[in-house]
Formats: structure tokens, sequence, C-alpha cells
């Protein structure tokens, strides 16, 4: 068969090439991570292979696409209006600088543009987790206006996690309030706490909550807090170190769950 074409594509965090034809329908699609070939037809197994020919490394497995799970089922009904998880890191943020930019010149950067990158930071790191079974969703919508930056969901449990801009400051974590430099404390971890606690009832499972301080010069917790887990951006990757929590299918099962819009919209 003449004219197909190979295409690289990424999903959640793992590479995808599919095999097309001229007009763009999918023949069949090679996942390198499981070194797999997903044939939507038998008729095609040898212009596939063919084609796939220069991207294959050793040896593959050949078959029809693996029968979707309930948790991939429950996804594949969810309206698109209605699925979190396509959401970009800060795409609240984003939505907000769209509508009101604010002056092109300001005396003081935008405060929602230091907090954008902060979301960005640990967004990134919290995706290159993505695969052996984590899965991560931003920007999570709650009623009355608050979001939570990111819920990070996998064989360790499940972890609401706040992005604090700290660049080059000296932050002092003293539970619950947050210094940064010379500024003011806040309370901040009554936040981190009380998005944690919102998600545990939403999703009616424990929900820790994490603290991620992007761009500090030194941090100090003189004691720590209660439940808060105070991390660095250097050190997000930590939190999939651990493991037993969770199982395979209830991982799955979480992750269909909290990134259906409705879910959070019952709270």
């Amino acid at each position: 068969m003449d004219g197909l074409r190979v295409i690289p594509t990424w999903r959640h965090g793992r590479e995808r090439l599919y095999v097309c034809l001229p007009d763009g329908r999918n023949l069949a699609w090679y996942d390198r991570e499981t070194a797999r070939v997903n044939l939507l037809g038998e008729e095609y197994e040898e212009d596939v292979l063919t084609a796939l020919g220069p991207f294959l490394a050793g040896p593959v497995s050949v078959g029809p696409p693996p029968v979707p799970t309930p948790a991939e089922l429950a996804r594949l009904s969810l309206h698109p209006d209605d699925d979190l998880a396509p959401n970009r890191p800060g795409e609240a943020l984003l939505i907000d600088l769209d509508r009101a930019p604010g002056p092109a010149r300001r005396l003081r950067p935008d405060p929602r543009r230091r907090a954008l990158a902060a979301e960005r930071a640990v967004g990134e790191a919290l995706d290159r987790m993505d695969g052996a079974g984590w899965h991560t969703l931003h920007s999570i919508p709650l009623p009355g206006g608050d979001r939570i930056h990111h819920l990070l969901i996998g064989p360790g449990g499940l972890y609401a996690v706040h992005a604090l801009y700290a660049h080059r400051q000296r932050v002092t974590v003293a539970d619950p309030r947050v210094a940064l430099g010379r500024h003011e404390p806040r309370p901040l971890l009554h936040r981190v706490r009380a998005d944690a606690d919102r998600a545990s009832h939403a999703l009616t499972a424990e929900v820790r909550p994490v603290l991620v301080l992007v761009g500090a010069s030194a941090v100090t917790v003189p004691a720590p807090p209660r439940e808060v887990r105070v991390l660095t951006d250097a050190d997000v990757e930590t939190l999939t170190r651990t493991g037993g929590v969770l199982k395979p299918a209830d991982t799955e099962a979480l992750h269909a769950m909290a990134r259906d819009r409705n879910t959070w919209s019952r709270l």
C-alpha cells in the first residue's frame, strides 16, 4: 500500500507513532513503551510494519488494540467541556491573563504572571512523572472560585499540590503561616489543607496536601507542619517514590472520576 504516513504524537507523556492513510484515517499505532503495534485491521499488518520499519528498534508484538477498561470507557463518555484532563498548568491564570492582560507597563510585576510561572514549573515536573501508573490533572476548578493547582494520582496515593512562587527568596514555614523574605507571613497552609480536604470529599478517598516552593533560595521549617508536606520544585519527583497505596484499577478509576468537572461542581 503506497502513501502511508507515520505521525509521531504524545499522549499522557507517552510517545505513539500513528500510521495513517493519505486521507488521515488511522490504520494502527505503535506504542514505544510497550513495544506493541495496535492494528485496527489485520489486513493492514504487512503494510503497517513496512511503514514502521525505520522506527522499530527491536521485536514488537502485533495485534488489535486492548479492550478498554471501565475507567477508560468512562473517560471516553465524557463531554469535552467536562473533561479536565486537557487543562494546562495554570489554565485558569492563562484564561484570566488573556481576558485582562493588564497595562503594558507596570511599576511592579503582575502577580498573576509570577503565580503562573510557579504553576508551570510544578506542572511540568509532575507531567514528567506521567506513566508508571501516575496521572496529573491541573487547575481543577472548585465552587466559589477556588481551584486546586495540581492533583497527582498514582500508586503512592493522591496529592493536592499547591505551587508558590518564591524566586530567590528565603522562606519560613511556621504552621499555618508562610513568610516570603521580608513580607508579612500569611496563613497559607490553611488553604493548602482545605484544598486537600475538598478533594478528599469529592473523590471519597484520602488526598494529602503538598506545598511546593518554586525557586526559593532557602527554606526554614522549624517544626513539621501538620499533615502538609513542604517541598521545593527540585524535590517534586520524590512524591512518586512511594507505592503500595492504590492498585492500578483504583488509580485509573480515581483518575477518571477526578477529570470529570461534574465531580467537583457538587462540592
